[in-house]
């Protein structure tokens, strides 16, 4: 559907405060979507429709009883943070639900929806009690760098309305081994004397394969105490790890959390939605966010988000010194070649009929020789020309081999 991301943003907006009548069109929209065959469409407003029933339902009052239930004093800006004994460099980062962006970070409607149960055991804590069920206390985050895992850490705990202790692992590891498992258990003490969400990034820093024979036996007790203040805080409070390499944790470490959500790469779809999402105050036509979504492949929201900063400043400066799209994305594509899709890389730089093509080939593009010449500064018939120039010589190539 054309024009898809722009409809998205603006429900987005809508159900941020809709009324009955703006939650009914969207629904509306919803349906006629599906009729029409676009079920992804669909499923991603489905994404924000039960975004939005969630986040009505969480009041302040049953956020409130739910944090009650976490055991410890509230957690002020004056709380003295522990600190390495060596250094004197702090253990941890505090952050505060008033200091956290408020809008939820952008994934697919299935993750949203994971999601937002996790919000929803909290919210319903008392109706959980009363079947002997708690909400899940430990939470692990993984994917590549750049999905937005510690953002979304960040924003469960803003919608908890928790404060956070963020703590770099790779932080906490002393030159003195013996230090290392004080500055956990230092840390740990710390949090669960608090009512507060214990964030720990880099996890695999600390929390590798116990039985890595490169690894000296200090460094496996190190693990070990990990572990056991694991199991203690699960009784205390709630705990998210996050890695970018799940492969490096200990089959020990999985089994201490409850909830184990893996943020994949976003797709098509997703990224043209993350390109609009950060496009802002620029208006950029709708073939641009498919091409820029078409050209990140395999990229991560950061990626993207990077893109689109590199999009916004070679079409505000100078008339003189503008870029036309491609330009820009193959200045992108040379100062970071290695975040860009090698074939992707290989037909920025090709001859244009070859990338021309792709473009005109691509069903997810599903681009008009008028998109095309839009986007090369060229008019649809200077286009064609060129991919029938192009046509005639692989035909003479094939006759003359």
């Amino acid at each position: 559907m054309e024009h898809f991301a722009i409809i998205q943003a603006l429900c987005r907006a809508a159900m941020a405060d809709a009324s009955p009548a703006v939650r009914k069109q969207v629904e509306r929209l919803r349906d006629a979507l599906l009729k029409d065959g676009e079920s992804k469409h669909a499923a991603t407003l489905t994404g924000l429709l039960t975004t939005a029933d969630r986040t009505k339902e969480i009041s302040p009052s049953r956020i409130e009883r739910s944090k009650s239930q976490i055991l410890g004093e509230a957690l002020t800006r004056n709380a003295p943070i522990p600190v390495d004994r060596e250094t004197a460099a702090a253990l941890a980062e505090v952050i505060f639900p008033a200091d956290i962006q408020p809008s939820a970070p952008l994934f697919n409607a299935t993750v949203s929806q994971a999601i937002g149960t996790i919000i929803d055991e909290w919210a319903n804590f008392e109706a959980l009690s009363e079947i002997d069920i708690r909400p899940s206390k430990t939470c692990l985050i993984y994917g590549a760098p750049g999905t937005g895992k510690t953002r979304l850490a960040l924003w469960i705990a803003q919608q908890l309305d928790l404060p956070v202790v963020l703590v770099k692992l790779d932080g906490l590891v002393s030159s003195f081994l013996g230090t290392t498992a004080r500055n956990i258990g230092n840390l740990f003490a710390f949090a669960n004397r608090h009512r507060c969400v214990l964030l720990l990034d880099e996890f695999d820093a600390i929390a590798k394969v116990r039985d890595d024979p490169q690894e000296v036996g200090e460094i496996k007790r190190v693990v070990n105490a990990l572990l056991q203040n694991l199991d203690v805080r699960r009784d205390v409070g709630f705990t998210i790890g996050i890695t970018n390499h799940p492969k490096l944790l200990d089959s020990a470490v999985w089994r201490r959390f409850e909830v184990q959500l893996e943020i994949p790469k976003p797709d098509f779809e997703m990224r043209k939605a993350i390109a609009a999402h950060f496009m802002p105050p620029v208006k950029a036509p709708d073939s641009h966010l498919r091409l820029i979504a078409w050209f990140t492949e395999g990229s991560t929201g950061a990626e993207i988000e990077s893109l689109v900063r590199t999009y916004k400043k070679a079409t505000t400066v100078r008339d003189e010194d503008k870029r036309g799209l491609l330009d820009t994305l193959r200045q992108f594509a040379t100062l970071n070649a290695a975040r860009v899709q090698s074939e992707r890389r290989a037909l920025l730089f090709d001859d244009p009929a070859n990338l021309f093509r792709a473009m005109r080939n691509d069903p997810i593009l599903d681009f008009s020789m008028t998109d095309i010449g839009e986007i090369a500064g060229k008019d649809k018939s200077t286009v064609s020309r060129q991919l029938g120039r192009q046509v005639g010589r692989s035909t003479d190539e094939v006759s003359n081999g």
